[in-house]
C-alpha cells in the first residue's frame, strides 16, 4: 500500500474528529443544545417491514420519543401509527406523515432512523445530516459507491452521529474476536471469507400496472429512476432490482460483509480488485440480481475477502450466515472454532470482550447521541462506507459479466488455488444439490476489476464500464450531491 492511500485509521480518525465539537441539536439556526435529561425524539422513515424493530427497539430505550413514523403507503402509515400511538397511552401524541421533509423541518426533532429501500438511505442520510439530526440507518448505508461516500462526508461536515444497522458492531464477543485477529493471535489473516446463503423463493412476474391508490408513487421512486410501477417492487421484492436494491450481497450479506471486512488489517480502506462469478439458478422470475454468487476481492497488502450468497432451496439445503477466517499457516476459525493446519479437532475459540458502546444497537445510538460523539457509534459512517464499498465493487463485476456455460471450467481466478477451492464447493452445491444440468445452463463471469482506493474509482481495463456504476442517475428533485458539495 503506498503513502498516498488513505489508511483505515486515518477514516476513522477524520470521523473522530468531526464529532469532537459540542453536540448541536437542529441547525445551527436552532441552537438547540441537547442535555442528557432531555427527551431525545426521533422519527422513523420506513415503517412496513424493519422499521416496526426500529420504533419497538427505541421505545424500549429510557426518555426517547418516536415523534414521527414516515412512510410513502398511507395505509402502512395509518396502521402502525395507531399501533404507536395506541402504545404509548397518551404520553405524547406521534405523529404520520408520508415526506421525511416533513418531519426534519422540525426543528426538536433530534434524529431520524431510516428503514427504507436501499435507494433512499444515502439521500435521505444527507438531508437529515444537512437538519443537524443524528442518522440510525439500516444496512446498507449506500445503494452506490459516490452516494456512499456522499453520507459519510456529510456527516462529517455536520458533525451528527450517523450509526449504520449492523448490529454485530455493538457486540462486544465479536469485537474482541477481531481484536485478537489483528493483534495476530492466530496467525496472519489470509482470507477473510462471509457467508449469505438463506432460502429464500422466486418471486414469479409482475406486470406494469398503476401504483396503488394509497402510494405516493413518487415518493417511494425518490432518487430511483423508475418509469414503471409493477408489484414486485412494493412491499419487499426491491431488493432484486438494480435500481432499487443491491441482491442478497448488500442485503442480508452486508452484515457478513461487514464482519469480514472488520477482521482485515486497520490499515487497509478498499480492494485494489475484485470479480465475481454467479447466476440466477433454479427460478425462472423477473429479478435481475443473482441468488447464487462467490466473490473474491483483493486487498493492497494481500488479504483477501471471499463472499458465498446462495439464495435456493433443496432437500439438505444448508443455512449458512456466518464467517470464517482463514490465515496464512493454514489454521481457520470456523463456527467459533480454531482448527490449526492439518488438524479436524477444533477447540472453542475464546479471546476477551472487545470494546464497544454498551447498550446493544438502539441504546449504543442513543447513547452516541446524548454524548455528541459520532464516534461512539457501533459502525460509524466511515466503517459503512468502507464495508458496503466492498459489496459494490464485487456487485459491479457480475453486473458487467458475461455468460459462459455452467461447469467447473467458469471460475477464471489465476492461480488463486484457495478461490478455485472455495468455488468448486460452490458449483457442487449447485450442481447436485439444486440440479443445475453441465453445459445446459449459464454462469455470468464478471471480469477482474481495479479499484483505486484513493479516488474511489475503476482503473484500466473495463474503468469505463464499472466508473458508469459508481452514480447511479437520479430523478430531479431527489438528487444525491456529490461529496464535496453536501
Amino acid at each position: 500500500m503506498t503513502t498516498s492511500q488513505t489508511t483505515r485509521r486515518e477514516f476513522l480518525k477524520r470521523s473522530t474528529t468531526a464529532g469532537a465539537a459540542v453536540l448541536i441539536c437542529g441547525t445551527s439556526a436552532t441552537s438547540r443544545v441537547f442535555g442528557a435529561n432531555d427527551r431525545l425524539r426521533i422519527a422513523v422513515a420506513g415503517v412496513n417491514g424493519r422499521g416496526s424493530s426500529h420504533i419497538s427497539g427505541f421505545l424500549d430505550q429510557p426518555n426517547v420519543e418516536v415523534a414521527y413514523l414516515i412512510d410513502p403507503d398511507r395505509t402502512v402509515l395509518d396502521q402502525k401509527l395507531k399501533a404507536l400511538t395506541q402504545k404509548v397511552q397518551g404520553k405524547y401524541t406521534p405523529k404520520g406523515v408520508t415526506d421525511v421533509r416533513q418531519a426534519l423541518e422540525d426543528k426538536t426533532l433530534d434524529a431520524l432512523s431510516i428503514a427504507t429501500p436501499n435507494h433512499w438511505h444515502s439521500l435521505m442520510t444527507i438531508w437529515a445530516a444537512q437538519a443537524g439530526k443524528h442518522v440510525y440507518v439500516e444496512k446498507p448505508l449506500s445503494h452506490d459507491i459516490a452516494e456512499g461516500r456522499a453520507a459519510w462526508e456529510a456527516q462529517k461536515k455536520y458533525k451528527v452521529v450517523v450509526q449504520h444497522g449492523t448490529q454485530s458492531r455493538s457486540s462486544a464477543a465479536t469485537a474482541g474476536l477481531h481484536q485478537a485477529i489483528h493483534e495476530g493471535k492466530f496467525g496472519k489473516l489470509k482470507i477473510s471469507y462471509g457467508y449469505a446463503c438463506k432460502p429464500r423463493q422466486g418471486i414469479g412476474f409482475k406486470t406494469p400496472s398503476a401504483p396503488p391508490a394509497d402510494l405516493d408513487w413518487s415518493l417511494w421512486r425518490g432518487p430511483a429512476v423508475i418509469e414503471q410501477f409493477h408489484g414486485n417492487l412494493v412491499h419487499y421484492n426491491w431488493h432484486w432490482f438494480w435500481v432499487t436494491g443491491n441482491g442478497e450481497l448488500n442485503n442480508q450479506g452486508t452484515h457478513q460483509l461487514d464482519m469480514a471486512f472488520w477482521a482485515l488489517d486497520p490499515k487497509v480502506t478498499h480492494p485494489v480488485r475484485a470479480m465475481a462469478i454467479g447466476g440466477r439458478f433454479q427460478w425462472n422470475d423477473q429479478a435481475e440480481t443473482p441468488n447464487t454468487l462467490f466473490g473474491i476481492a483483493q486487498y493492497p497488502n494481500g488479504q483477501y475477502v471471499f463472499f458465498n450468497v446462495r439464495n435456493v432451496n433443496f432437500t439438505g439445503y444448508e443455512h449458512q450466515v456466518e464467517n470464517e477466517y482463514y490465515f496464512e499457516d493454514g489454521g481457520r476459525i470456523v463456527r467459533s472454532q480454531y482448527y490449526a493446519k492439518g488438524s479436524s479437532t477444533g477447540e472453542k475459540v475464546s479471546v476477551p470482550p472487545g470494546k464497544v458502546t454498551p447498550g446493544g444497537n438502539w441504546g449504543s445510538f442513543v447513547a452516541a447521541c446524548r454524548a455528541g460523539k459520532p464516534e461512539m457509534a457501533n459502525g460509524t459512517a466511515a466503517e459503512a462506507h468502507l464495508s458496503c464499498t466492498l459489496g459494490h465493487v464485487i456487485n459491479n463485476s457480475y453486473r458487467l459479466g458475461q455468460k459462459v456455460p455452467f461447469n467447473a471450467k467458469a471460475g477464471r481466478f489465476g492461480d488463486n488455488a484457495d478461490a478455485h477451492e472455495h468455488f468448486m464447493k460452490l458449483h457442487a452445491i449447485m450442481r447436485d444439490g439444486v440440479g443445475v444440468p453441465e453445459d445446459k445452463a449459464e454462469y455470468i463471469v464478471g471480469p477482474w476489476l481495479t479499484f483505486d482506493p484513493q479516488t474511489e474509482r475503476f482503473v484500466g481495463e473495463f474503468a469505463a464500464e464499472a466508473n458508469r456504476l459508481v452514480k447511479d442517475p437520479n430523478r430531479p428533485g431527489f438528487e444525491v450531491p456529490a461529496p464535496d458539495k453536501v
